[in-house]
């Protein structure tokens, strides 16, 4: 007979690893589905310094940290996609990959969100080849050259004081003439030797084998100007991988709605970090919405 297990977390980053962190530590049989790699967008933070507990941290070796205590508890990892879910009273049936299936009782959703493409000419061509939506983990290809950080937020600013150590020259391009990012950020941005270019979008990205130039239009006047760069990081936010489940009631972004406990609208389906619908998202909060989630299910099954 299949194991049937009392919860299973779709996503390991840090909502996912605190859930089942919290369930196991409270007598519940869980297991961990990820598709990709542990830590989820979090391991790809070169610097973090509001996380309680640490001055400064990269999210890789946070998300470490929290993989190594679910380990110690024996947290089952099944590294597999979930692609769809049959929703019976007792038993649930999660289908993964390659026609496998998964059964439990309870399902937190924890799938995080994806990088926001421009949706330019040239950005798809040039993916891998000089367009990235991670500094961490592609700054270090773009070492002496010039690169380009799209967005205006914490994520953008960050990424572009990251490649100012490597890089020879940084722009940081956005839309509008002044910060969305935190004062701080904003602080240290000013006195960086990164180059803003305000009231400017991407018009296209260019290049041969790879990239070589960015067209940007000035959103005020409409002028178009080529700049030269080897690189372009995009940092203009993110969109919910909430589509893993059909049936599951979203805001008008997409993000997943959940009352104070994290249930959804899909009985025993419940829904934590970056893909539910919230006014904050950071390691923080999901870290927070994960261990509610599991003590709501806790209360519920034992």
């Amino acid at each position: 007979m299949e194991k049937i297990y009392d919860v299973a977390i779709i996503g390991a980053g840090p909502a996912g690893l605190t859930a089942a962190l919290y369930c196991a530590r409270a007598g519940l049989d869980c297991v961990i589905i990820e598709k990709s790699a542990v830590g989820g967008l979090a391991v790809t933070t070169s610097d973090i310094e509001n996380y309680p507990g640490f001055k400064h941290i990269d999210g890789f070796s946070l998300c470490y940290q929290m993989m190594e205590q679910c380990q110690s508890l024996n947290v089952p990892f099944v590294f597999d996609e979930a692609l769809s879910l049959e929703n019976g009273k007792d038993v649930k049936t999660l289908l993964l990959s390659q026609d496998k299936t998964l059964l439990c009782k309870k399902v937190i959703l924890t799938s995080g969100a994806t990088p926001r493409k421009l949706g330019v000419d040239g950005e798809g061509e040039f993916i891998g080849r000089g367009v990235s939506y991670c500094a961490t983990c592609d700054g270090n290809f773009f070492k002496g050259k010039t690169v380009a950080v799209i967005g205006g937020g914490n994520t953008a600013v960050e990424d572009a004081l990251y490649l100012e150590k490597l890089a020879a020259k940084v722009y940081l391009v956005h839309r509008r003439n002044a910060l969305r990012a935190d004062k701080i950020l904003g602080e240290r941005l000013a006195s960086s030797a990164v180059i803003p270019i305000w009231d400017s979008v991407v018009a296209k990205i260019s290049g041969s084998d790879k990239v070589s130039e960015m067209t940007l239009k000035n959103v005020k006047t409409d002028t178009l100007t080529d700049v030269s760069v080897d690189g372009v990081f995009v940092a203009i936010g993110q969109s919910p991988n909430s589509q893993v489940f059909e049936g599951l009631n979203c805001d008008a972004s997409g993000y997943v709605l959940t009352d104070e406990e994290m249930h959804t609208n899909i009985d025993g389906v419940y829904c934590a970090g970056d893909v539910r619908s919230k006014s904050l998202r950071q390691i923080v909060t999901a870290c927070a919405d994960g261990a509610i989630a599991a003590a709501a299910i806790a209360r519920e099954i034992l």
